[in-house]
């Protein structure tokens, strides 16, 4: 489902109104944020996604670390998780469920959270992921809407997991593509557990809508325009290469085109850089929302948490509202 889609529906849905809860879903945030107390407030999310590498183990991390970062971009920490699985028990060793669980399981532990449960349906094609409840200071939540004029704009890992997986899919990327694609993945975003000590409050994590997509949902509900420098933006190695040999997935078109009405993009840069932009990720970074003075710190602690091509990409602006600017 593209974000043009999600935006039709949620549109026509009651809005939520309770005086704890601090983020719903009408901003298209990254997980719901209920206030319990003056000192704690619930995270709740969930994710699920289908295989994007073949090897089950590999999958069920990425899954975990793909569902577990919608905490981590709340400025929260995981505490529990749930399984979900649909699995096609009829033509499907059940061995392979196996190796995918024990994935999710090390990542969820890795996170420092408790595996509670789960539930399993019969299903013709394969999907995993995870519920998780997270818990963060009323006062440290990151949002969407926190981004204010004047802040860079800071990207944790590179782009192009929609691509390099095409080109995998294609018999076109060699093994040391696919391994730089997946120990990405495969990363957790913990830096977002400490992003407020920074004093960062926008920001969101990057997945099927893309950079262009999920930065669009920033400038929109921080009421702010965003500058994107297209080539300070970090890509996987050959993506670029990919990209200008057509192999996009569907979904990266769809982004790009749901995005042209509020874009605008420099006449020098090129089409696969625009397409990389657009990419539809799995299991990517955090884009954050930095004071200057904040930037060289912030940087520091991430290339000293396993994110080690964060990098600046851009700022935000005092607008028009909702507007991205691609130079």
């Amino acid at each position: 489902m593209g974000p043009g889609d999600l935006e039709d529906i949620i549109q026509y849905l009651p809005r939520e109104d309770h005086p704890d809860l601090m983020v719903g879903f009408h901003l298209a945030d990254d997980a719901g944020v209920f206030r319990l107390s003056d000192e704690t407030a619930l995270i709740q999310t969930l994710d699920f996604i289908t295989p994007i590498v073949n090897d089950p183990f590999q999958f069920g991390m990425i899954a975990a670390v793909n569902a577990l970062s919608d905490v981590y971009a709340m400025g929260g920490r995981p505490i529990t998780a749930m399984n979900i699985v649909c699995f096609p028990t009829k033509n499907m060793d059940k061995n392979i469920l196996i190796q995918i669980l024990k994935g999710g399981f090390e990542k969820v532990h890795e996170a420092g959270a408790a595996l509670v449960g789960g539930h399993t349906v019969d299903d013709l094609e394969l999907k995993y992921g995870l519920s998780v409840t997270g818990v963060v200071a009323p006062d440290r939540v990151i949002s969407n809407s926190g981004a204010k004029p004047g802040q860079a704009l800071i990207l944790t890992k590179p782009l192009g997991t929609g691509i390099v997986a095409t080109a995998i899919k294609g018999n076109m990327a060699s093994a040391d593509d696919e391994a730089e694609m997946i120990e990405s993945m495969i990363t957790l975003n913990r830096f977002g557990e400490e992003a407020a000590r920074f004093g960062i409050k926008g920001g969101t994590d990057i997945s099927g809508f893309g950079l262009l997509g999920h930065a669009g949902e920033i400038a929109r509900a921080s009421q702010a325009g965003l500058i994107i420098e297209s080539e300070k933006v970090p890509v996987f190695s050959r993506a670029m290469e990919f990209a200008a040999m057509g192999l996009v997935p569907a979904g990266s078109w769809a982004n790009q085109k749901f995005c042209s009405k509020s874009l605008q993009v420099a006449s020098n840069v090129p089409e696969e850089r625009l397409n990389l932009l657009a990419d539809a990720q799995t299991s990517s970074g955090l884009l954050l929302a930095v004071s200057p003075e904040k930037v060289d710190d912030v940087l520091a602690s991430l290339h000293s948490h396993n994110a080690p091509q964060a990098a600046v990409i851009g700022r935000v602006t005092e607008g028009p509202p909702g507007n991205i600017e691609v130079v």
